[in-house]
């Protein structure tokens, strides 16, 4: 299994690393930011990071042999080219990206960033959005966050401008867990019981997508 949690708490303090120019699979972008953060000042990249170690562990318990791309929240990147091949190269049954949002303070929920086809990703851009209904059907059933208010449609969007999809070879999408300015988001994207209940809804969706089976109801 893969897991990438996205960015990287010292991103903050080498731009020169993270504004380094790299491809996409259709576009230049950076080669990392460094995420949102909530009014108080808790980084994305925390939240990310807290979440991906649980959900680790919740795999490994499950018997999973499981590949991060980065194991620390003190260090620099990768950039998000590396992160897609990292996962690549492990040739991950599924892999996940964990993020969380940094849209309007009105505005709340979860959303699904599903890949759109651009030759690298062709063949898995339908288990890559079997496996996004599968997330967002856990993520409803393990946890209180709504689908987002103000991106997509019903908790799901395409997204055809970032790296980590264009470029995966294996099913894959990220997930923006809420949306951190928003302040009633904000107290449960902090909440440790609550990354823990995302864990889970992430080790249910992949279970489900890896056996055919119904999500497992926590």
């Amino acid at each position: 299994m893969g897991i990438d949690p996205g960015h990287n708490g010292g991103n903050f303090t080498n731009s020169a690393i993270i504004n380094k120019i790299i491809w996409n699979g259709r576009a230049d972008e950076s080669c990392d930011t460094t995420g949102t953060a909530t009014a108080g000042g808790y980084t994305e990249a925390q939240f990310n990071f807290s979440v991906a170690a649980y959900l680790r562990a919740d795999l490994i318990a499950a018997g999973a042999h499981v590949v991060m791309t980065r194991d620390s929240n003190g260090g620099v990147g990768p950039c998000v080219t590396t992160r897609a091949q990292i996962l690549n190269d492990a040739h991950a049954n599924v892999a996940i990206d964990i993020h969380a949002d940094g849209g309007p303070a009105t505005g709340r929920g979860f959303t699904v960033l599903e890949p759109v086809a651009d030759a690298a990703n062709d063949k898995v851009i339908a288990s890559s959005k079997a496996f996004g209904v599968d997330v967002r059907d856990a993520m409803l059933a393990y946890t209180t966050m709504p689908p987002s208010t103000y991106y997509g449609a019903s908790g799901v969007v395409e997204r055809n401008d970032l790296a980590g999809l264009n470029l995966t070879t294996v099913p894959k999408i990220l997930v923006e867990c809420g949306n951190m300015p928003n302040a009633t988001d904000a107290r449960m994207l902090t909440s440790p019981a609550f990354q823990q209940q995302v864990a889970r809804a992430f080790t249910a969706a992949i279970v489900a997508f890896l056996t055919g089976r119904p999500i497992a109801r926590g």
